[in-house]
């Protein structure tokens, strides 16, 4: 991967630039914290560009010993060493300059949704919601649920989280889709193993600068809740129903006790689906694009299967099989996949700059 030296130079002379004027103590401010935004987006290019250029000067220096007999031997073998690790290093600075996705330091709403099966299904999205809950925790990563819809037998029809942390949309992003489950139900007597499946869809969560919601849009009905066998019924009408009137966007709060809180969570879970809506539209000029890469963003697409009887997780989209079912479910197996994925999506994303 041959990446031209003026390239180099131009971002390590840009970070330079960002450095001094960091230190300079002059910006205030936007003016500020837009210098800091571009310096946490340069830093780690910079740094990967100036390793680049130190093997690449190294070389240079070695190959002009090459003519001296007493050093040819030397030069050699350090020749040897450089050249072999240069490549990667090239492939590392060509992953850190490939553009990110604006969202990607975002935190995240997570929601799942059981689908096909039942009761079975509402289990599973149970499983799920607590896996990543666990590897959450593992990455020092916070959640908070919003809102739920519990099942009788366990587990839930539907739950939504708030997943707050450093790049929580980087590393969850490639979770959204549909994920099966294949095992014998706690309630099958014959031992039979079922399919059943939950939909899982992970959104940036936006800032209020990204997405105005106009009051003039909105229609709001105020209710009184009501829950699963008359469990958590509130005596006061303080359920809240949102319809966003220019989509037809509608988010029901009912899970706190007071009408202000649900209606804040409302507009939180409202304000993020809009910008999913408003996110979609822009890379639709990119769809076709998109499809060749590892999470395309269609949650009608089924990407992963959890097999109990066999103990593995298999991930159709890179075709990656794990016998470790019980790790991923307890969240730090779930790092490995993460990390494949990731590591698939760059891959390819590299191969289409190439082509």
């Amino acid at each position: 991967m041959n990446i031209p030296e003026t390239r180099l130079v131009q971002i390590v002379n840009r970070f330079a630039e960002l450095e001094a004027r960091m230190a300079s103590g002059t910006l205030e401010g936007e003016e500020f914290v837009k210098a800091s935004r571009d310096y946490a987006e340069l830093e780690p290019v910079a740094r990967s560009a100036q390793d680049v250029q130190a093997i690449r000067e190294e070389i240079a220096g070695l190959e002009d010993m090459l003519s001296d007999p007493e050093m040819k031997a030397m030069a050699e073998e350090e020749l040897a060493e450089l050249r072999e690790s240069l490549p990667d290093k090239e492939r590392a600075l060509a992953i850190a300059m490939l553009p990110r996705d604006s969202a990607d330091a975002r935190p995240a709403m997570l929601e799942i949704r059981a689908g096909t099966g039942g009761d079975e299904a509402a289990l599973f999205a149970g499983d799920l919601y607590r896996m990543y809950e666990k590897f959450a925790s593992e990455q020092g990563w916070k959640v908070e649920p919003v809102s739920m819809s519990a099942s009788e037998v366990g587990g839930f029809k539907e739950i939504v989280a708030n997943v707050t942390g450093t790049g929580v949309f980087a590393k969850m992003k490639f979770e959204s889709g549909v994920h099966r489950v294949q095992r014998v139900p706690v309630t099958e007597s014959g031992g039979r193993i079922h399919t059943s499946a939950a939909t899982v869809a992970v959104l940036p969560e936006p800032d209020e600068v990204d997405v105005h919601v106009d009051p003039n849009d909105l229609k709001v009905d105020i209710y009184r809740a009501s829950g699963a066998g008359g469990q958590h019924v509130n005596t006061t009408d303080s359920a809240v129903r949102l319809t966003h009137l220019p989509t037809g966007l509608v988010v029901i709060q009912q899970d706190q006790r007071s009408q202000h809180k649900n209606r804040d969570k409302a507009m939180q879970v409202l304000r993020t689906r809009l910008y999913d809506l408003k996110r979609a539209e822009a890379h639709g000029a990119e769809a076709e694009a998109r499809k060749a890469m590892v999470g395309s963003g269609d949650r009608s697409e089924r990407i992963r299967t959890y097999n109990f009887p066999q103990g593995r997780v298999t991930d159709h989209r890179i075709g990656l099989t794990l016998h470790k079912l019980p790790e991923v479910l307890e969240g730090a197996g779930l790092t490995e996949l993460v990390d494949a994925l990731i590591a698939e999506d760059e891959a390819k994303r590299l191969a289409s700059l190439d082509s």
